[in-house]
């Protein structure tokens, strides 16, 4: 059964219990909303809803109400908004990854923005949609996140991608042969959302030289974050392609 919190409802007067699965059925993919927007979250509901393999179990009409029905609910999926009361969705997510780190937060907003991309990113979540965007795109970016990768909606990336190479050089750059190609798998890694320990177990290589190959592409490429990293797999097409 779905639970919907409001702010009224999110000071300690109110506690949902997780819903559980019939015996014998298939469990679908749990997702949380968190948006202020009532008909957005009705619309949101439908489509997702629609799907055979994913369902709404919780609303939430703002930051501090996402928090709390999460760490109830135990959903596998945050749809976040970023504008919202009491909240933000920057700060709400980054108090969800203190307290709840297995669960996916994908950003869900109409600001096509790097900045706030980068703050999002920051925060820890998975991934960034675009309202704007159609439905099947929201449907991609959901699964990219679930699978572990990090997921940038493609209107944003091609912005991004032309803003940091120069208004008259939408252009891929070639292949930077400074980076070994295992550093540059251990990147890849990291854009897609792996940690230290996943990464050492799906290149058979121990986390203390995943840490080396990481920390030396980093000084290659003058990064200083995992944001930097993101931005440096989509000038590449790695979020595009792989």
């Amino acid at each position: 059964m779905r639970q919907t919190l409001t702010s009224e409802q999110s000071n300690g007067h109110y506690f949902p219990n997780p819903a559980s699965e019939p015996v014998g059925r298939i469990a679908k993919l749990r997702i949380v909303l968190a948006d202020d927007h009532k008909l957005i979250r009705e619309g949101l509901s439908l489509l997702i809803n629609a799907q055979s393999e994913m369902e709404v179990i919780g609303e939430a009409d703002n930051g501090r109400s996402a928090v709390v029905l999460t760490q109830q609910l135990q959903p596998d999926l945050v749809l976040m908004d970023i504008a919202m009361p009491e909240l933000s969705g920057v700060d709400a997510t980054k108090q969800l990854r203190g307290v709840r780190q297995e669960a996916k937060i994908l950003a869900l907003t109409r600001h096509a923005s790097s900045g706030y991309l980068q703050s999002m990113l920051e925060a820890g979540a998975n991934g960034y949609a675009l309202k704007q965007s159609a439905s099947e795109e929201l449907m991609r970016g959901i699964h990219a996140v679930i699978a572990g990768q990090t997921y940038v909606d493609p209107a944003l990336s091609n912005q991004l991608v032309c803003k940091m190479l120069g208004k008259n050089g939408c252009q891929r750059p070639l292949h930077d042969t400074s980076l070994s190609p295992r550093e540059e798998e251990v990147l890849r890694c990291v854009a897609w959302g792996f940690l230290g320990k996943e990464i050492a177990g799906r290149l058979d290589i121990s986390i203390k030289t995943v840490e080396a190959h990481k920390s030396n592409a980093m000084h290659k490429m003058h990064m200083k974050s995992r944001t930097d990293i993101v931005r440096y797999a989509l000038l590449r097409g790695w979020l595009e392609n792989d």
